[in-house]
């Protein structure tokens, strides 16, 4: 989210969405115009949504980019809890996947990154825990249809795969993204009913 906005962001927004930014962002006066002019709402996210906690997690493999991503949630406002591991030291993914994903099925935390080294192996232990729909992600585009379609609340990522300029994108889109569409909320509904087969 921004914290400060310009003509420029409200022209790259289409015509009639909505444009989030961040708790107390700075909004020029030309960018309320243009904003006025194209329709586009200008909201501000309140307090309780910028400071929801996020479960974290990685193995041996991925320590470095979770590390990194600590450092990159701090920078958005975010809060997290960290399950581990703490070092290097080799340990068992599913064991720390199952960490964060139990914390998500909880309510202890509104949404889950896990790392390891390929962010596939996470994600199917975090699948294998009631409620949780864990997403590999390698990319913004794959993050936003994770979270836009298929309302993913564990992000997973390989530390082998992913560069932390693209680990930033793809947390700051899995992040700003909501399912909102009701014909992906009814197939998520779906996606959920097949847990109770």
């Amino acid at each position: 989210m921004k914290d400060l906005v310009t003509a420029e962001d409200v022209l790259g927004t289409p015509p009639g969405a909505e444009l989030r930014t961040s708790v107390g962002a700075t909004v020029t006066p030309w960018a309320r115009e243009v904003a006025n002019t194209r329709g586009v709402r200008i909201v501000h996210a309140s307090a309780p949504e910028v400071t929801q906690v996020i479960a974290l997690g990685a193995d041996h493999g991925g320590f470095e980019l979770k590390e990194q991503i600590k450092g990159a949630l701090s920078r958005l406002g975010r809060r997290f809890h960290d399950h581990g591991t703490f070092s290097t030291e080799p340990v068992d993914y599913p064991d720390i996947a199952r960490r964060v994903a139990e914390a998500v099925r909880k309510g202890e935390a509104h949404l889950g990154i896990i790392v390891d080294g390929a962010g596939i192996g996470s994600a199917m232990a975090a699948n294998k825990v009631r409620g949780v729909r864990a997403a590999p992600c390698v990319d913004a585009a794959a993050a936003r249809n994770a979270r836009e379609h298929n309302d993913a609340n564990v992000l997973t990522l390989g530390a082998r795969f992913v560069d932390a300029r693209r680990m930033l994108e793809i947390l700051e889109v899995f992040l700003s993204t909501e399912c909102v569409e009701p014909r992906h909320q009814r197939r998520v509904a779906k996606i959920m009913e097949i847990e109770g087969a």
